[in-house]
């Protein structure tokens, strides 16, 4: 019953999110299949491509919490997290210690530039998206459920920027480019933009549903052949291991085993998005671009000839 649920409303969930942002389907799907699978996502793409109003606009649409934080090269630690402050009883005089949470402590947060702000400040917002709880003066606090963050970066301005190393950017489930609109969404864009029109979004699935959701994956069954496709898919990605010579050629680090959980959660989910009841190997490979892409490390060779990781995944399921 749930999972007839999930298909019939995400068509619905998309109309809402339609109504603010036009084009992008691909990025929106890519971002509600993170969500439900506990996963986290990156976007890639120029200033000015609506990136912020996508990421609120589907907090909207699953009337979750959400913060935008703006990384700047000053940004420390608690003012992502969060701070111990002194108070005052103001009837007994004692003074005591209180933590006031960051606005890390939303169901679904903003990481605007993530690559603006120095390794230290990266690294309290990633251990938050692994544990998904935040330490103060010795003390726990846990992160809302659910739990969503999408961090945004820049391709073009690498002045002063601070690049996620790898084991960092292993942490996100997906890498997403956002890319220019089509010549016809550019110019509904401009329409819709420059007119009164001030569309309100009516939520569809709420914190209980995305929780719920979130469970559901988990228990969705996927049969052997589809696991092995991806299992067999990340380890062609790896010199060490692959049969493909031009991957041996082109890539320095290939994907780890945490990219084949992802591709499995990921293609169960999508499943469930188009009311399909477990995955296939076609759900696996339509996944696995913004999966695998970073976590792919090419070779200087293949800087001069132009192969990026997208074409290296492209060898490996289509060949």
């Amino acid at each position: 019953m749930l999972a007839g649920e999930i298909g019939e409303t995400y068509g619905q969930l998309r109309q809402e999110i339609a109504k603010k942002i036009i084009g992008q389907e691909s990025i929106i799907e890519g971002l509600v299949v993170a969500l439900i699978s506990r996963g986290h996502a990156l976007m890639i793409g120029v200033p000015g491509l609506a990136k912020t109003l996508i990421v609120s606009t589907v907090s909207e649409a699953l009337e979750l919490s959400f913060s935008r934080i703006q990384f700047t090269p000053d940004l420390m630690p608690s003012d992502i997290t969060g701070t111990e402050i002194l108070e005052e009883d103001e009837e007994t005089r004692v003074r005591r210690f209180h933590f006031m949470k960051g606005p890390i402590f939303s169901s679904m947060v903003l990481a605007d530039e993530i690559n603006r702000t120095p390794p230290k400040t990266q690294a309290a917002l990633l251990e938050a998206m692994q544990e998904r709880k935040v330490t103060s003066s010795g003390k726990r606090y846990n992160l809302p459920d659910p739990f969503f963050v999408l961090a945004t970066q820049n391709p073009v301005e690498q002045e002063g920027t601070y690049s996620l190393p790898e084991a960092q950017l292993d942490r996100f489930m997906f890498s997403l480019n956002v890319g220019y609109p089509s010549e016809i969404d550019e110019f509904n864009i401009v329409r819709r933009t420059t007119s009164p029109e001030n569309s309100v979004i009516t939520p569809i699935w709420n914190a209980q549903k995305v929780l719920s959701f979130q469970e559901l994956v988990r228990e969705i069954p996927v049969a052997d052949n589809v696991i092995e496709f991806a299992v067999k898919l990340v380890r062609e990605t790896r010199p060490e291991t692959t049969t493909n010579n031009q991957v041996k050629k082109f890539v320095t680090w290939g994907a780890g085993p945490r990219a084949s959980q992802y591709l499995i959660l990921a293609a169960k989910a999508r499943a469930l998005l188009y009311g399909l009841n477990t995955p296939t190997s076609d759900d696996v490979a339509q996944i696995a671009y913004p999966i695998l892409q970073h976590r792919i490390i090419t070779s200087f060779a293949a800087e001069a000839e132009g192969m990026t990781p997208e074409k290296i995944i492209d060898l490996l399921i289509k060949p």
